[in-house]
């Protein structure tokens, strides 16, 4: 049956949810996934893949740290070794390093963060955003392999499925290794895997502003504090929460923006959500003109009543 190779990420051996959604979009086009997993822990992160869709696994061992070029190597060679059509990664920064890579081995066009990807008759298209994210264009790959990284938060994870045949292959080793990850201190959400997304501007006056969003996303449960670049530039957020073109891109089931005007900066980052929700006290903001429901009122009334209502749905449920 003709396959899709799928690159998938995981932490300690635990696969990230974006990989899962990419091997879901693999198999609800019809065709076999084939899971990659690479580096430490890869046996244990191909474990619970089976049941994510996929039809065959691919363990590459031999890597004591994860080398960039050594694992396009490997993933370039396991295309052909497989007779794959297509390779697709999660559009996390290691799957658009990987894209790249993957695309000049193979000697096809890259294309990235897309929100559609479907086949028909052995011809892949795809949707994605343009223009700092002002337009989508759908596009059909012409070439031998379609290479392709897919925006989180867009696709199903599949489930359901079987056991699947797992191969065990050496590394080709790479000439770069990472050999540590910094990662962030706190246990929070990350704005690009979260369901809700709750952001501020420059409306909230201050840093001690964000007080009221964060009651919100924590009444949500699942949410994550997102900011705008003004925000970010005056020091009151980290860069990590910062959406945007110079940020992260996010594509949540629910996007709160809070006392953000809506520039096309911050557009490009979060235009593709499910459901857009802005809050702004002034009715002529251009947020309002993505947004599927808008409040015109000062975020500090409307946030805590706002608040108390999604606690109360939830007590309710």
């Amino acid at each position: 049956m003709t396959s899709i190779l799928v690159f998938v990420e995981h932490r300690d051996g635990t696969p990230r949810r974006a990989s899962l959604e990419a091997l879901g979009a693999a198999a609800a086009t019809g065709l076999a996934p084939i899971a990659l997993v690479t580096g430490p822990g890869a046996a244990q992160a191909a474990a619970p893949l089976s049941a994510a869709g996929a039809k065959k696994l691919v363990v590459i061992t031999g890597g004591d740290h994860y080398s960039p070029d050594g694992t396009a190597a490997d993933i370039a060679a396991a295309v052909g070794a497989h007779a794959a059509v297509a390779f697709v990664a999660a559009a996390s920064s290691a799957g658009k390093d990987l894209l790249g890579r993957v695309a000049g081995l193979l000697d096809c066009a890259p294309l990235a963060d897309c929100t559609t990807f479907t086949c028909s008759g052995g011809v892949f298209t795809v949707q994605r955003p343009i223009l700092a994210g002002k337009a989508l264009v759908t596009v059909q790959s012409q070439s031998k392999v379609c290479c392709a990284t897919l925006r989180s938060n867009t696709f199903a994870v599949a489930t359901g499925g079987g056991a699947a045949e797992v191969t065990t292959v050496a590394t080709k080793g790479g000439k770069v290794k990472v050999t540590g990850v910094a990662a962030k201190g706190d246990a929070k959400l990350d704005v690009k895997e979260a369901a809700v997304v709750v952001s501020g501007g420059r409306g909230l006056r201050e840093a001690a502003g964000f007080k009221i969003v964060e009651d919100l996303a924590a009444a949500f449960g699942n949410a994550a504090v997102g900011a705008s670049r003004a925000v970010v530039d005056s020091h009151w957020r980290p860069h990590s929460e910062q959406v945007g073109q110079t940020g992260k891109t996010v594509a949540p089931q629910l996007y709160v923006a809070v006392g953000i005007s809506g520039a096309i900066q911050h557009l490009a980052g979060m235009r593709t959500s499910k459901v857009i929700v802005a809050i702004n006290k002034d009715a002529a903001a251009p947020i309002f003109k993505v947004a599927d429901y808008g409040i015109v009122g000062d975020a500090f009334e409307v946030l805590p009543a706002l608040t108390e209502a999604v606690k109360q749905a939830k007590a309710a449920n």
